[in-house]
């Protein structure tokens, strides 16, 4: 990939601890200089407030880095600059009270840093840090407010203020920790159906499979003495059908490993149920393959569900049923993809513990489609699924 290369460790450890002393002496400066501006300009009004308001940038990376102690300084340069307003304000402490322009700009600040740390931190942190803000502000009321009335209608201003800052952060946290948890859940969705996809394919790939390789072994164990061809013809269709199968898991691994270069075999569709059907032949079972409609390339996952769920019924067919036949049926309507799967045996067992039955179902959910499975009126089993096609697609 193109792009400036990122430094070395050591050189992004070095700029952390550079920029971790900046942000550490700006913070530490604010409350230095906020106090020298309190006393040069004691009646801070206009345009003299402006210096001391700008002073509160110092804090910013401080607290983006380390809130709790950024906001300490923050609170002991607030409480220190309306004393010294005050008491430099040159006047008497009763008769002429200069402070409460800086001490209300600073109570400002103060509670947006405490929004933050509720925003930000853990709830216990921003409980402390309210606290603190709130002892502060209320202490400095005396220096720059006199009288019960004005002293406690400004404390009554601070708290509500202060309050509504930290839940405004309180808030924010609980959407951003909301947010989180809807993500993981999403994510934990996502894992357990790719869990169940691949179950699936496992299932309908490798139980088809074994279920022909069984019945193969059996006749040739049976025939190698008296039929030697007809062994050797077992034995070719378990070479054949082992390929098959080994051809699917690397493909579905590759897939799982996402391994560049890798040349991986299409996904099965149902241009290849002829060679199931074959296959099906080869293990004693005749599979009448009906195509109703016009024939037509569809989704890969609408082709794929219809594959495996024809795997998985005649697989059944020739494990459970006990029949030399069965038919088959696929209709390309307009609207939807219907397979259907019947036979005159005795089918699969619908309250068994296999998961063939289980895996069509669920296929046919995903793609909002409708499934049927169980035994005809007439005799023998039927397993019906009807997929619908996308609009795009009709």
């Amino acid at each position: 990939m193109s792009g400036t290369p990122s430094p070395p460790p050591a050189v992004r450890s070095r700029r952390e601890v550079a920029v971790g002393a900046l942000a550490w002496g700006a913070g530490v400066a604010y409350p230095v200089l906020l106090y020298i501006a309190a006393l040069n300009e004691p009646e801070l009004t206009g345009a003299r407030l402006l210096p001391s308001a700008l002073l509160a940038v110092l804090v910013v990376p401080l607290l983006r880095r380390r809130p709790e102690p950024a906001l300490l300084l923050l609170v002991v340069g607030s409480f220190a600059a309306t004393v010294f307003a005050q008491a430099h304000a040159g006047s008497p402490f009763r008769d002429q009270q200069q402070g409460w322009q800086i001490a209300y700009l600073q109570a400002l600040f103060t509670d947006l840093a405490v929004g933050f740390i509720a925003a930000t931190r853990p709830r216990r942190s921003a409980v402390v840090a309210g606290v603190l803000a709130l002892a502060a502000q209320i202490a400095a009321v005396p220096y720059y407010r006199s009288g019960a009335d004005i002293t406690v209608s400004t404390v009554l201003t601070l708290t509500l203020a202060l309050a509504t800052a930290w839940l405004i952060g309180y808030s924010v946290a609980e959407r951003g920790e909301h947010a989180r948890a809807l993500r993981e859940q999403a994510a934990a969705q996502a894992v357990t159906a790719e869990r169940l996809r691949i179950a699936r394919e496992l299932h309908d790939m490798v139980a088809h499979s074994i279920g022909i390789i069984a019945i193969q072994a059996g006749v040739g164990r049976r025939v190698i003495d008296t039929q030697p061809a007809e062994a050797r013809n077992a034995l070719g269709a378990i070479e054949s059908t082992s390929r098959e199968t080994l051809s699917g898991l690397r493909r579905m691994l590759g897939a799982l490993r996402r391994s560049e270069g890798a040349p991986l075999d299409p996904a099965p569709a149902l241009a290849d149920l002829d060679r199931l059907v074959t296959a099906a032949q080869d293990a004693g079972v005749r599979v009448d393959l009906r195509r109703v409609g016009e024939q037509r390339v569809l989704a890969p996952e609408l082709e794929l569900s219809a594959y495996r769920i024809v795997q998985e019924a005649v697989t059944n067919v020739v494990r459970h049923a006990e029949v030399s036949a069965c038919e088959v049926t696929v209709d390309f309507a307009a609207e939807a993809l219907t397979v259907t799967v019947t036979d005159e045996g005795r089918g699969a067992k619908l309250g068994g513990d296999g998961y063939g039955l289980v895996g069509m179902r669920e296929r046919v959910t995903l793609l909002h489609g409708t499934f049927e499975a169980g035994p005809r009126a007439e005799g023998g089993f039927r397993v019906l699924a009807r997929l619908p096609i996308p609009a795009e697609e009709r």
